[in-house]
């Protein structure tokens, strides 16, 4: 059975959920709702007070930006549609009074024409050498000023490599020159547009002209164009410009030369090419290799090096077209830097130097003797006895001491043998030689650096003049001259202009005056590459590039005739002597033996290895690879015997 449960007296009879009756209210039919208490922290109540805080202040932060894009809003119409170019005519009246008041008449600022549009410069295969960068300069109108110290403190501390002296000088003294211009009578002119303040000084005693253009700093960064944009200093103003920048550094100093700080060329290529580098936009191809450019100069700086030289130059030449392919000398510069650079450092001597040839001229000597019949190659010369000249004597270095065949003169590299050559062809034949060669004019390439060569005079161009002319002693010369003059002699007999420009791909070769037959040049070739197999040339032998040359030591002349272990050192070569395509020059100035070398600074030990070098390394970037398979029949083809001996019947060279 189900029990029941206990009684509640406190429970509404009307079932649960019910509101609760209230205390002393009726037992039945009075029930009212209960009321709770509820307790609201400190911490509660400061929260809210911090929300509503902040309700408050984004409610009155966008007001405000409300009210800032409104008076935003009309200014832009104002100055945009209302007076969308000009301020009120009354304006313009009011600020122009206002000036003639407190300043004299203001001149106009100085309008210069920018020279940033200077064309850029690349080698023969698009590789970019010079390039002409956007910047900016910036100049003071002293009028406008007021506190020189105050502005120029600021401009230096802006951009710190300002001088403030020079700077708060030059604005003070044309500051001065301008009171003096506004106080002088009305009748007495002034200077309507002043002069920047690089032009010259008036001679002393004659009154200066007041300059509204003073140079406060040129080729600014944009960085510091803004730090001093930022000053709001009146009177300062900016004005565009280039900065020619040489992004291969020391690569081609010497060829591209540089510009002063107003853009202009003055020195190789810039200066040459000057008018058209800033009259044409499109790039300037130059004949230079780049790659073949940096492997010359590598090898040239190694053996500068190694034989502690305090110079060097070195060429590659295309021997057909004219067109040098690498110049360089050492010691060099980084072209961006051209001004800092030394005047040994800028020095040129590839075409600038003049020294004697050495015995590279031996080539020419004997090139003149086949081509004018006056000596065979089986003629012998006696090279067993000194030839005794006034006071001169000419001897040979380590002689061989007996009679020499015309390629053993060569091979052997005799002064003896070239000096009897030369005596055998005679003065007036050698001078015409010479002449035809372009010995005796600048080199004629497109570098302002060319200089002039030295040589006799036709009245003192005597008998030992003839001789020791001809082993390439007596006349000074540039190593270009050499070059041009050996090139002639392996490409058919042709001579050409040397150039620094690039010749289209696909021209023919150009124009050249012939000074030799085909057939003597087809012997020289011969006896050239004769010299590297036999001779003192092997060092500069390169398997399956049948390399052709001529070693040359001279000694240097001092103040009081030559100087005795001062050698000048180099290696006239020319590959394929084949198929010649490339002249290689390596020239060594004041080398110093080493014991590699056994005591020996000549040529043969310094110049010769560093031509080989070139050779293979360059010769592949230029499409030329070794002839490995075929070097038997091609050497076959170019041998000659270093003694041909003399044919029945013929007779002996007799003197003019």
């Amino acid at each position: 059975m189900a029990r029941r449960p206990p009684r509640d007296d406190h429970a509404d009879p009307a079932g649960p959920g019910t509101p609760e009756r209230a205390r002393g209210a009726p037992r039945f039919g009075a029930s009212t709702p209960r009321m709770e208490n509820i307790r609201v922290t400190a911490p509660d109540l400061a929260r809210r007070a911090s929300v509503a805080r902040t309700r408050g202040r984004l409610i009155w932060s966008g007001l405000g930006f409300c009210a800032l894009f409104a008076l935003l809003a009309v200014r832009l119409a104002i100055v945009t549609v209302l007076f969308p170019t000009l301020p009120p005519p009354a304006r313009v009246a009011e600020t122009s009074k206002t000036l003639a008041v407190e300043l004299p008449k203001l001149a106009e600022p100085v309008e210069v024409a920018a020279s940033s549009g200077r064309a850029p410069i690349t080698d023969r295969n698009g590789q970019l050498l010079a390039v002409s960068l956007p910047t900016a300069e910036v100049y003071a109108n002293p009028q406008e000023m007021a506190d020189l110290d105050e502005v120029v403190a600021a401009l230096h501390k802006a951009v710190p490599r300002i001088d403030p002296a020079p700077l708060r000088e030059r604005l003070a003294r044309e500051q001065a020159r301008w009171q003096k211009a506004a106080a002088a009578p009305a009748a007495e002119p002034v200077a309507a547009k002043p002069e920047p303040d690089d032009a010259a000084e008036p001679p002393a005693g004659a009154e200066a002209k007041p300059k509204s253009f003073i140079y406060v700093a040129r080729q600014i960064t944009a960085r510091e164009e803004m730090a001093i944009n930022r000053l709001g200093i009146p009177g300062i103003y900016f004005r565009k410009t280039g900065l020619r920048s040489y992004p291969q550094g020391r690569a081609a100093a010497h060829v591209l030369g540089g510009v002063d700080v107003d853009q202009n060329g003055v020195a190789g290529v810039e200066r040459a090419f000057d008018a058209r580098l800033r009259s044409d936009p499109s790039a300037l191809r130059l004949s230079i290799d780049l790659r073949v450019q940096t492997v010359v100069r590598e090898e040239l700086s190694a053996a500068m090096a190694e034989f502690s030289a305090i110079g060097a130059t070195g060429m590659v030449f295309d021997v057909n077209t004219g067109e040098v392919i690498a110049m360089v000398s050492l010691p060099d510069y980084d072209a961006n830097d051209f001004r800092r650079a030394t005047n040994d450092e800028r020095f040129n001597r590839a075409v600038t130097g003049m020294y004697e040839p050495g015995s590279t001229f031996k080539l020419q000597t004997v090139a003149m003797a086949l081509d004018s019949g006056a000596v065979h190659l089986w003629d012998s010369f006696d090279a067993a006895h000194p030839i005794h000249i006034g006071r001169f004597t000419i001897t040979d270095f380590e002689g061989k001491h007996r009679m020499l065949e015309v390629p053993e003169v060569l091979a052997y590299s005799s002064n003896l043998g070239a000096a009897h050559i030369a005596e055998t062809v005679g003065g007036e034949r050698q001078r015409a030689w010479l002449k035809s060669m372009g010995m005796f004019g600048r080199i004629g390439i497109q570098l302002p650096e060319a200089g002039r060569t030295l040589y006799p005079p036709v009245a003192n161009w005597g008998e030992a003049a003839t001789m020791t002319i001809g082993f390439g002693h007596g006349i000074a010369i540039s190593p270009l001259h050499v070059v041009r003059a050996t090139a002639a002699v392996a490409n058919g007999g042709i001579v050409r202009p040397p150039t620094i420009l690039a010749l289209p791909p696909d021209a023919a070769d150009p124009p050249g005056e012939r000074v030799m037959s085909q057939q003597t040049s087809d012997v020289m070739r011969r006896l050239m590459r004769l010299v590297v197999t036999d001779g003192y040339g092997k060092p500069a032998e390169v398997a399956g590039y049948f390399v052709g040359g001529k070693t040359g030591t001279a000694e240097k002349v001092g103040n009081h005739g030559y100087k005795k272990h001062t050698n000048v050192a180099a290696f006239m070569s020319v590959f394929p002597m084949n198929a010649p395509r490339y002249a290689v020059y390596m020239m060594l100035d004041e080398p110093h033996a080493t014991a590699a070398t056994h005591g020996y600074a000549t040529a043969a030990w310094t110049a010769a290895p560093s031509a080989g070098r070139v050779i293979a390394r360059a010769a592949p970037m230029l499409g030329l690879f070794p002839q490995i398979e075929q070097a038997a029949a091609i050497q076959a083809s170019l041998a000659i015997p270093l003694q041909p001996g003399r044919p029945a019947g013929a007779h002996a060279p007799s003197p003019p």
